[in-house]
């Protein structure tokens, strides 16, 4: 495998206090030399979001698998054309299997309301989108991707803005109305061996708001944790901790989940 990916959700203090479930969800595929991740927030005030949420993960994550089996196969002109009709088909078929959990279960679709950021990572081309809040960050690629102990950590690249409403923990989910219109799509050249997706509940210890600017000193220890350590459980176990510690607790009480990807050539861990 030439992909180190690790994905944790963690339940938040306050869902915790008030005997909520965890309503992030997130989860990656690899196929061969490429990439595909999502992460999904469930509303608070939506009562079956811990449902909506891993639902959709789950749907679009399938979709992209059956739509292309080898993603490094297609150029970069043929995803920068095609991108807005692929992203808005996955979240069509988001909303579809949403729909249908929803008429299954005799309660309106908002009960399953959730944020939607994924991507594609190929080793030519990175494709994302987000629709919410919520943040992807990556690493501009040099042109070799050969990552040595001795190689500067880059800098990290926010790719999004989180989409904010007027209210606190107010934003757009995939079951809002026009939120296909609220999509944010981007698609970037070369390789970009390391991408992270995460909720909004991470937000605040990496992102800088002042500027919307990807905070390092966050990013650079998991960077470091997928390049330098060859044990999967250890890296799982890293990352885990991270997100249950009680010091990130003091910064956060809403659920948090964290998807990490390093590409590491040869790699067989």
């Amino acid at each position: 495998m030439a992909w180190r990916a690790i994905v944790h959700s963690a339940i938040g203090t306050r869902h915790r206090q008030k005997q909520l479930p965890c309503q992030d969800y997130g989860n990656y595929l690899v196929q061969a030399d490429t990439v595909i991740g999502v992460v999904s927030d469930g509303a608070g005030s939506a009562k079956f979001s811990d449902i909506g949420s891993k639902l959709a993960v789950k749907t679009a994550l399938a979709m992209l698998e059956e739509r292309e089996e080898h993603w490094s196969s297609v150029d970069l002109e043929t995803i920068n054309a095609d991108a807005q009709i692929l992203f808005t088909e996955m979240v069509e078929a988001v909303v579809t299997a949403l729909r249908s959990q929803a008429e299954s279960g005799e309660y309106p679709l908002r009960e399953l309301g959730c944020t939607l950021l994924g991507f594609i990572a190929t080793p030519n081309w990175l494709a994302c989108m987000q629709i919410g809040d919520g943040f992807i960050v990556t690493q501009a690629q040099q042109t070799a991707p050969n990552l040595s102990e001795t190689e500067p950590i880059p800098s990290f690249d926010l790719l999004f803005e989180p989409v904010k409403g007027e209210y606190i923990n107010e934003t757009v989910f995939v079951t809002s109305d026009n939120a296909v219109e609220h999509m944010q799509i981007a698609v970037r050249a070369d390789h970009h061996p390391f991408v992270c997706a995460a909720t909004d509940g991470l937000e605040k210890v990496a992102i800088r708001f002042q500027d919307w600017q990807a905070f390092p000193p966050f990013f650079k220890p998991f960077f470091e944790c997928l390049r330098s350590i060859s044990d999967p459980e250890e890296r799982q176990t890293y990352v885990e901790t991270f997100l249950e510690s009680d010091r990130l607790n003091a910064k956060t009480d809403d659920d948090k989940t964290l998807l990490l990807c390093l590409f590491r050539p040869e790699d067989d861990g």
